[in-house]
């Protein structure tokens, strides 16, 4: 058996690529740190808010401050449930974000569809027509919206609402779709053509599965936003059995002004179909931002 002798080259070289890589994992090992400190510095007042909301109010803010204890109880969460109509703002919530977020959904991939797919005269301009509608303040449209929806006798309905935020949210989502439509391979859609297939068939069956990723992003921010959205609903809504979780949770707050854990018991109450979302979508959605963030 005999001994390999390296050159001095080789060793030198030998050195640098185990400094390299030797390096690399340093760097590797102080970002997943900083990641970790970030993951907790960012989830730390949240699950306080938990800890405080199955706690009684008169230890709620005791110190040192505990986040495991003993004897939690469910007490703030039915009681905020059952008090103040909270049960029906949160039912209105739901109903006005999932009916926006398919509504939203349906719109924007057809639009998407046609814009990314199809060719018509004009197209580019009336893209253009649609993206800068992006540009104008919210608020901006407020006064003219309310002035449509009076005049559709759509006022202090849930119609009314569910039309607003899924018009608010369809140039974007539009915006966000194209990208993924086009990406779809021509020869896919040829090849239906060929075999017989409509318009609607090729965008129903063929298209629609291909970009899962990013309807399931458009469903998310979709939901989001007809969920946490407070300005429009407290302005287009006025019976207060209509009203919907994001103004519940401000009554609720001054009602219940020093007692911290029923106030939190009902945040999480909005908090938690956000997150129910956003695990059944996670892989979708995470899928969908990459897939964006690399279309040339």
């Amino acid at each position: 058996m005999s001994n390999k002798k390296f050159s001095n080259d080789e060793q030198k070289i030998a050195i640098e690529v185990f400094g390299k890589n030797n390096v690399k994992k340093i760097k590797k090992t102080v970002i997943h740190i900083l990641l970790i400190l970030g993951a907790i510095v960012m989830a730390l007042p949240f699950i306080y808010m938990i800890s405080i909301a199955f706690k009684n109010n008169v230890f709620g803010f005791e110190y040192p401050p505990k986040i495991i204890f003993n004897n939690p109880t469910w007490q703030n969460f039915v009681k905020a449930w059952t008090s103040a109509n909270f049960s029906t703002y949160f039912s209105n919530s739901v109903f006005i974000a999932s009916t926006s977020m398919l509504l939203t959904l349906s719109v924007s991939s057809m639009m998407a569809f046609a814009f990314g797919r199809l060719k018509f005269p004009g197209k580019e301009i009336y893209f253009i027509l649609l993206l800068s509608t992006m540009m104008i303040p919210t608020m901006l449209f407020i006064i003219p919206q309310f002035i449509l929806i009076q005049k559709l006798g759509l006022y202090d309905t849930r119609l009314g609402l569910i039309l607003i935020y899924a018009a608010g949210s369809i140039p974007f989502n539009t915006f966000l779709l194209r990208g993924f439509f086009e990406n779809i391979p021509r020869e896919m859609e040829d090849a239906a053509r060929i075999d017989g297939a409509s318009l609607w068939q090729i965008f129903h069956r063929i298209c629609l599965p291909m970009v899962k990723p990013g309807l399931a992003t458009v469903a998310i921010f979709s939901f989001l936003g007809g969920w946490d959205e407070f300005i429009l609903a407290l302005t287009f809504i006025d019976t207060p059995a209509k009203r919907t979780l994001p103004i519940a949770i401000l009554l609720f707050q001054g009602q219940h002004l020093t007692d911290w854990s029923l106030v939190f018991a009902a945040s999480l109450f909005a908090i938690g179909p956000v997150i129910i979302i956003f695990v059944f979508f996670q892989k979708y959605f995470i899928k969908g931002l990459s897939s964006g963030a690399v279309k040339g």
